[in-house]
């Protein structure tokens, strides 16, 4: 673990707070079926805990089409500019995300684009994780091999997984939805598990 050159992030519910973003989709569907909203977010949140996607599984259920994702609910998580402005002195960043298109962009809005060295997006590129041509295209990006690299996600499926299966080192940052993920073998342990921005820091700051 001494030879960790790159840290690739993922961005929603690691550096991004969307928990108004999903409040508000949640919304959204008890407003289109008339149920009141604890309702429908407590059977999101019984989904989430058996390792579904609660939101579009709970509209799936009702028979609605995917409801609009309000981008503009997301905002930085309090301690991502630190943490990006520590870890950035010590090792190069990278981005691995499912985002639609513009992801730079936003980034650059939210202030942080300046620590990456690259951003890759399933919009932009075609593909999307956990298909690990995504993670293919960013370590020829970053022109590293992957055992010098730590996947840092929320998503035990989407990152955990596939990073693991390639040779990164993993860390699950357990924030938003992602945080009810039930562990159902070795394939999903991360290396390492924090609960914020700032038990990464304190992690890789360190030295893992």
């Amino acid at each position: 673990m001494d030879k960790i050159e790159w840290l690739f992030f993922d961005i929603g519910s690691t550096l991004m707070d969307e928990e108004k973003a999903y409040l508000h989709r949640l919304h959204d569907v008890a407003d289109a079926v008339n149920e009141p909203f604890e309702k429908i977010y407590e059977m999101a949140i019984s989904l989430y805990k058996q390792n579904k996607k609660g939101d579009l599984e709970v509209m799936q259920a009702y028979g609605l089409p995917r409801l609009k994702w309000h981008k503009e609910d997301e905002i930085l998580y309090p301690e991502s500019v630190g943490c990006l402005e520590a870890l950035s002195k010590k090792y190069k960043l990278g981005v691995i995300a499912n985002q639609s298109l513009g992801t730079a962009d936003r980034l650059e809005q939210h202030g942080i684009l300046k620590y990456f060295d690259f951003v890759v997006a399933s919009a932009e590129e075609g593909v999307a994780k956990p298909d690990r041509r995504i993670f293919e295209i960013a370590l020829d990006r970053a022109k590293c091999k992957p055992e010098n690299v730590v996947m840092i996600g929320d998503r035990v499926d989407n990152d955990i997984v596939p990073a693991k299966k390639m040779g990164m080192h993993t860390i699950w940052i357990k924030q938003g939805f992602g945080k009810y993920w039930q562990i159902c073998g070795e394939e999903e342990q991360a290396d390492y598990v924090v609960t914020d921005l700032n038990e990464l820091v304190n992690i890789l700051g360190n030295g893992i």
